[in-house]
């Protein structure tokens, strides 16, 4: 799992058919003090969260093994949307 920020979203009017009515999102990885850090990537949205929101995603053969996701063709899902994280018993980001 990946802590990451929603950045943006992603429309594909074309595409393989068992992705029709999954949303797509623009992640970026941020590093411990939720600042961006990382690269970016397409993740599928299978909790219902928004621009702006911390997440975090998986990817490989893990982003298949969500019901919204399950057979598809997927390679990165958002599974969780962060409430808060602390690192060294300090607060580093609240929702």
């Amino acid at each position: 799992m990946v802590l990451a920020k929603v950045i943006g979203t992603v429309v594909a009017t074309r595409k393989e058919a068992s992705m029709d009515g999954l949303k797509f999102l623009l992640l970026r990885q941020v590093d411990t003090d939720g600042k961006e850090s990382g690269g970016f990537v397409v993740a599928v949205d299978a909790v219902g969260c928004g621009v702006g929101e911390m997440v975090m995603y998986a990817s490989g053969s893990s982003a298949r093994q969500t019901k919204m996701t399950e057979n598809r063709p997927c390679d990165a899902v958002i599974m969780a949307i962060v409430d808060n994280w602390e690192v060294g018993g300090k607060y580093k980001y609240q929702k």
